[in-house]
């Protein structure tokens, strides 16, 4: 059942309440504490066969069928109630926001952005690269390797901005955007937007006390790596390490 007065907070019910940890297990162990498997089958049960998108479960589906890794977060809230939050990692359906998961940390998507702005200006370099590689003009060459130049460049700059963007929220409610916690180095693409960073973020933001987190794969696996339907899996090294040392001390 939700909780109306705040979002994305659903409550467990009293029978499930027992063997709660008293310290927030690591988000990298390979096997969620049993509170948080017990919220991923509640998710499982619940919303996501409500979902309208082809995640390769059933045949008869339209479109292409393509697996999403999402995660709960179970949280006390001031209140001291128990419940969870969920959140996919990525887009779902093309966008950032599904009802009944929590807000990304930043919506590069948002309407007006400088992000869909920049990706526009890009697609113009790109088709004017291309054109002048069909040509295969020795003549244009110096203006090729220009544009080439331009797009690299415009790339790079609008990356760095959207970087910038990601700010994360510490326990203590302190903030840190993508770029000082990955300390110089320069973050993965799609840092930030994996479950797990979304999912403290929220909590942190509205003052709800983790309790134990778990990811796991729904739908088919994709190509570039092996995941099966319903396994759990431990926060990413690559991408979500930096962000959680620095959200969770």
């Amino acid at each position: 059942m939700q909780n109306n007065d705040l979002p994305f907070f659903t409550r467990f019910s009293i029978e499930e309440l027992s063997g709660i940890p008293s310290d927030l297990p690591n988000p990298f162990q390979s096997v969620p504490h049993k509170i948080a498997q017990l919220a991923a089958q509640d998710l499982q049960t619940n919303l996501l066969p409500q979902i309208d998108h082809n995640f390769g479960l059933s045949p008869h589906q339209e479109g292409r069928p393509i697996g999403k890794m999402f995660g709960v977060l179970v949280v006390r809230n001031t209140e001291g109630e128990i419940g969870y939050l969920s959140a996919f990692s990525g887009k779902l359906n093309g966008g950032n926001h599904y009802d009944g998961f929590v807000p990304p940390v930043y919506d590069g998507l948002q309407e007006g952005g400088f992000l869909n702005k920049g990706m526009t200006e890009l697609s113009i370099i790109v088709r004017k690269v291309r054109a002048l590689q069909e040509q295969n003009d020795p003549s244009v060459e110096s203006e090729l390797q220009e544009l080439i130049d331009q797009r690299a460049n415009h790339s790079k700059s609008l990356q760095q901005r959207l970087f910038q963007s990601y700010h994360f929220f510490n326990k203590d409610q302190k903030s840190k955007s993508l770029l000082e916690i990955f300390d110089g180095k320069q973050p993965q693409g799609g840092s930030g937007e994996c479950a797990a960073p979304k999912l403290f973020q929220f909590a942190f933001i509205n003052k709800l006390q983790p309790v134990a987190i778990a990811e796991f794969w729904w739908g088919d696996s994709p190509k570039s790596q092996h995941r099966i339907h319903q396994e759990y899996y431990p926060a990413c090294e690559e991408k979500c390490r930096p962000i959680l040392n620095w959200m969770l001390n």
